[in-house]
């Protein structure tokens, strides 16, 4: 598996749509086996799907993630796991631990707010850790994977 890891300064690129950093790691047999680190344009939302989908990640593991950026990233069949902080170490092991749905890895401020796809009523989670729209164009009404109902409201299900 290639795993994609924004970057800056050894952390999760707070930003993914201005990232100019990119950390591929590949993983076999639950452990990292090789890494490489490749240059992102930044600024440009067509241009950084463009780059981000030809190094060819199985998975983007993020920080915050413009709308219009994450339905081009799905649209190109990218899996992301947006609204991500942390030290990259971490977010790895993490990771291949099945762990970084975490709190300490979650965006500051993110929590408890909604986001893109929201409902009429009800606290979403920042998205931290769930996996995402496999190619739909539309994403779904995130949840809070840390709520035991998964945050959605009973009148939702």
């Amino acid at each position: 598996m290639r795993i994609g890891l924004t970057i800056w300064n050894a952390r999760i690129s707070p930003v993914c749509d201005v990232a100019r950093r990119l950390l591929l790691v590949e993983v076999a047999g639950g452990r990292v086996v090789a890494r490489r680190e490749e240059p992102l344009p930044g600024g440009d939302p067509d241009g950084q799907a463009a780059r981000l989908a030809a190094l060819k990640p199985d998975l983007l593991i993020c920080g915050a993630c413009s709308r219009p950026l994450y339905e081009r990233l799905a649209a190109l069949g990218l899996e992301v796991i947006p609204f991500i902080a942390g030290e990259v170490e971490a977010v790895i092991t993490a990771h291949l631990a099945s762990a970084l749905r975490a709190r300490a890895f979650a965006m500051p401020g993110c929590c408890g707010r909604r986001r893109w796809g929201g409902g009429s009523r009800g606290r979403r989670g920042c998205g931290r850790g769930r996996r995402v729209w496999g190619g739909s164009a539309v994403p779904p009404t995130p949840v809070d994977p840390m709520r035991p109902d998964g945050g959605m409201d009973q009148d939702e299900e």
